[in-house]
């Protein structure tokens, strides 16, 4: 599968978030190692570590209201599946990058990692395509497919159900 075909087919997941029945978008490692950039903030980062968990994939920008609401959900889904093969990784799609992300990721001190987008990740061009909208959350299983996904703010409970619906399948 392209790369162009891979990001269509994350928009169109995206798109189709909420929807019962969507099938899993099988891009193999291509999400997991989309996120192999800088973090920044007092939670480190490896991408390899990623591989084999539930990885919950949110881009966001400091100056985003929406998502600084959906912050309190992140950090509670971290505590709360953290331990059980799940992780939350933030993405970053501030224009100044680190500049601005550096300082909001030490002050909120967040137990998941931040990472800075790269301009291709910023311009559409990643396994994740073209992020529309702010914040966009992708679901990853363990195997690093997208499998769920939602434009906006998700109430807990919605995001909650995803991931335990993940986790509670064989590794």
């Amino acid at each position: 599968m392209t790369r162009a075909l891979r990001g269509a087919a994350v928009v169109a997941l995206v798109a189709l978030a909420g929807c019962r029945g969507t099938r899993p978008v099988d891009a193999g490692p291509a999400f997991l190692n989309a996120l192999a950039l800088p973090s920044v903030g007092p939670t480190p980062h490896d991408v390899r570590a990623l591989g084999g968990k539930v990885v919950l994939v949110s881009f966001f920008a400091t100056w985003c209201f929406p998502c600084l609401a959906e912050m309190p959900t992140l950090e509670a889904l971290q505590k709360d599946y953290g331990s059980r093969g799940f992780q939350v990784v933030a993405v970053g799609m501030d224009l100044e990058g680190e500049k601005v992300l550096a300082p909001f990721a030490d002050h909120y001190a967040l137990r998941y990692p931040v990472l800075v987008a790269d301009t291709a990740m910023i311009e559409g061009h990643s396994a994740f395509g073209v992020i529309q909208g702010l914040p966009t959350t992708v679901l990853l299983d363990r195997r690093g497919r997208a499998v769920a996904g939602w434009h906006g703010v998700e109430s807990h409970a919605d995001m909650a159900k995803a991931v335990e619906k993940l986790l509670a399948q064989p590794e």
